[in-house]
């Protein structure tokens, strides 16, 4: 089974406002008050600097992202997450920034293998971010991010929000 999510994961009284400066930006409902704007190509064309570079390990985070990341997490942190995997194989890199800064991670599974999801490098970046999960659950199946498997299904959802 496939999954695989580029984000940027905050309160979504934050991240509404900033999605409204991207051309093509949707914005869908996660729990606890949380939202997701899903990174899709035509939202990374719109938000990078013309650059390649790969910043903090990231894929798809170039310097020109990095920056508007940092400068919405002055209204309140931000995480930025990219995950992938295919048949029970792949990787996490999630890194979060508040008051204009990185304060968190980049967090990474490729340090650690065999990794147990409540201390996989997304649901640090989400406590982080102020989520809670009951007793059994991770913070990824607290706010939801199970809901969808693919980072274009996540645009689809936030086109209806």
């Amino acid at each position: 089974m496939a999954y695989e999510l580029r984000a940027v994961i905050a309160a979504e009284a934050v991240l509404r406002p900033a999605a409204a400066e991207i051309e093509g930006a949707r914005v869908a409902r996660l729990a606890q008050g949380l939202a997701l704007l899903p990174v899709t190509d035509e939202v990374l064309g719109a938000v990078t600097d013309g650059g390649d570079a790969r910043r903090l390990g990231f894929r798809s985070l170039t310097e020109g992202w990095e920056g508007g990341l940092a400068r919405w997490s002055v209204a309140g942190p931000v995480a930025y997450v990219e995950v992938e995997y295919f048949g029970g194989a792949g990787e996490e890199r999630a890194a979060v920034w508040a008051g204009g800064a990185l304060t968190a991670g980049p967090f990474d599974t490729s340090a650690r293998r065999g990794f147990r999801r409540e201390v996989s490098p997304v649901s640090a970046a989400l406590r982080r971010l102020g989520v809670r999960a009951e007793r059994g659950q991770d913070a990824f199946e607290a706010v939801g991010l199970e809901r969808h498997r693919f980072t274009e299904d996540w645009a689809a959802e936030g086109a209806r929000s």
